[in-house]
């Protein structure tokens, strides 16, 4: 099993102070409100483009959209088994992983660093249009905006997992997976937002 946090917390409570300047210890701090407002906000300025300057037609357009929300629900759980939980193996490693998840694991209870800070968010929105229009020309404008509500749907499930109680339906299962992620063995269950692709690649939590 992968080291992940550094810290022995019975009650997984306070905050970590990351850095010892103050101004990049709050830059490294968000509410959860304004990253999801700012993917929110491409996406939706970025499907207005595509819809009104292009002649992709509405049925392409809709499995653009739905591809680019499947795909981010991959990349996520890629990003979250193989870089968030790469094994710490140098002293370069260790650093990173901490400082971009094992402090998540150490302080889940931190609301405030539960989602990149807006300058990061920012950045990954434009290199992401970026890369997507290299790749795929001006079919961009619309798989961007599938990718990015599924980044935001992440951001929002997230947090909502770590600041409420789980709800009384199907739903209950995210809360579920992401407290054993946690709590009893952060190998399995990477799936965020949805438990498709640890089922797929054999992650899902074992049933007892």
């Amino acid at each position: 099993m992968k080291k992940i946090g550094r810290l022995d917390r019975p009650d997984n409570s306070g905050s970590a102070k990351m850095f010892a300047n103050p101004v990049l210890e709050k830059l490294s701090r968000t509410h959860i409100s304004i990253p999801i407002a700012m993917f929110l906000g491409v996406g939706t300025y970025s499907l207005y483009f595509g819809i009104s300057s292009t002649p992709i037609s509405l049925w392409k357009g809709v499995a653009l959209f739905l591809g680019g929300f499947l795909v981010f629900t991959f990349v996520e759980y890629l990003m979250h088994r193989y870089l968030y939980h790469m094994e710490p193996d140098t002293n370069i490693k260790d650093k990173l992983q901490y400082s971009v998840h094992g402090v998540h694991h150490d302080y889940p209870k931190d609301k405030d660093r539960l989602a990149m800070p807006p300058f990061i968010s920012g950045l990954y929105a434009v290199i992401l249009y970026f890369l997507f229009d290299f790749i795929m020309g001006e079919s961009a404008l619309f798989f961007l905006p599938g990718f990015l509500l599924g980044y935001a749907l992440y951001l929002g499930v997230h947090y909502t997992v770590h600041a409420y109680q789980p709800p009384k339906n199907f739903l209950k299962i995210l809360w579920v997976n992401h407290a054993i992620h946690h709590y009893k063995d952060p190998d399995v269950a990477f799936g965020v937002s949805t438990p498709l692709w640890d089922y797929i690649f054999g992650t899902a939590p074992k049933k007892n």
